[in-house]
């Protein structure tokens, strides 16, 4: 397993930071991109102790980029845990169960780096398994675990328990480069790897593996369901400027969005009631979005904004410039299943923060 044979390396982990009344920089980072938020009042007994997460308090957990230590930082009391001393150096991304008693980790191996591990790595620390190797996509919900694999003929997307057992194969497509999601019950979501300069498309896919698209073709797209799967957040660009729309799975009915950022900065409220994102103050028409974003080549000074559902108004969450020096480009947003904590990661240097709604 991970970290058994490695050299433990000593994380560099600062205390967390109350900026104000509702904004704490909980790690100085750099952290690993997907943070799990578990509200314990929600979470039952059978579950992960509630006495390691704090009953009655709101969990956030999440994975030391250096060292691959798993931490737990409970939003009431203030306090912040190691719970898992494992040493997996290199993670890419973390996609946590709902409970955040697991994270499947992504991470780069071999000589020259070109394997792509991926791990189930529990908060615990101890367990933990391997998937296959060389994964394009991961994708979990509270039951199963969606992974795909990906070659020059196609792509291959399998079903499994969230303990690795009992693998299906749900879809095969000649598409090559996509991300894939679940997007309610029995229905996947599907879309082609964003780039500035060619057209992509989101799909609906059912337990038959029939795809039906919902969404493009438009340059730069990226697609987010919302727990339902009633809707899916999209965002694109049209000349250079980003724009955003919310589609209903049901009716295929587009309806633009007055503000626009790029999907991957946005989380959805647990009931799809609103999304909560990262939206750019003043992009520049210059860059090529999203590809720029994604590679570093540009980073946006972000406000977050909060996108009611039902009549489609924003309304401004945090104007993180006024609350710290700090510029602020959200990466990774995440928030517990009672809209009460919003966490995201400064994609600038890697910190992590929470802010209570």
């Amino acid at each position: 397993a991970p970290g058994e044979t490695e050299t433990t390396i000593a994380p560099v982990v600062n205390a967390p930071v109350s900026v104000s009344a509702r904004l704490v920089k909980i790690s100085a980072g750099p952290v690993v991109p997907g943070a799990a938020v578990v509200n314990n009042k929600a979470v039952s007994a059978s579950s992960s102790p509630p006495s390691s997460l704090g009953t009655g308090d709101v969990a956030v957990k999440y994975i030391e980029r250096q060292s691959g230590n798993v931490y737990v930082y409970l939003t009431r009391a203030k306090t912040l845990t190691r719970t898992s001393n494992r040493t997996i150096p290199g993670i890419q991304s973390a996609a946590w169960l709902p409970d955040a008693s697991l994270a499947f980790v992504r991470y780069l191996s071999g000589t020259d780096f070109s394997t792509i591990n991926s791990y189930a790595l529990p908060a615990s620390g101890s367990g933990g398994f391997f998937l296959s190797q060389n994964l394009s996509d991961i994708a979990v919900s509270s039951t199963n675990i969606l992974t795909l694999a990906s070659g020059v003929s196609g792509s291959v997307a399998s079903l499994m328990r969230t303990d690795g057992t009992r693998a299906s194969e749900i879809f095969t497509t000649p598409l090559s480069s996509l991300r894939i999601a679940f997007a309610g019950k029995n229905r996947y979501l599907a879309f082609t790897k964003p780039a500035y300069a060619l057209s992509g498309s989101a799909f609906l896919i059912d337990s038959a593996g029939r795809f039906s698209r919902i969404a493009g073709p438009s340059n730069g797209l990226v697609a987010k369901a919302s727990p339902s799967g009633k809707w899916v957040l999209v965002s694109s660009v049209f000349g250079g400027v980003m724009q955003m729309e919310l589609v209903n799975t049901a009716t295929g009915e587009s309806l633009s969005l007055p503000v626009a950022t790029i999907a991957d900065k946005c989380v959805w409220a647990a009931d799809d009631s609103a999304i909560y994102c990262g939206i750019p103050t003043s992009p520049s028409a210059s860059f090529n979005y999203p590809d720029d974003w994604y590679q570093g080549a540009v980073s946006f000074s972000d406000r977050i904004w909060k996108i009611q559902v039902s009549g489609r108004y924003a309304q401004l969450v945090l104007d993180f410039s006024k609350e710290t020096k700090d510029s602020l480009d959200v990466e990774s947003p995440a928030i517990d299943s009672a809209n009460t904590v919003l966490v995201f990661v400064n994609k600038n240097d890697g910190s992590l923060w929470s802010y209570q709604l």
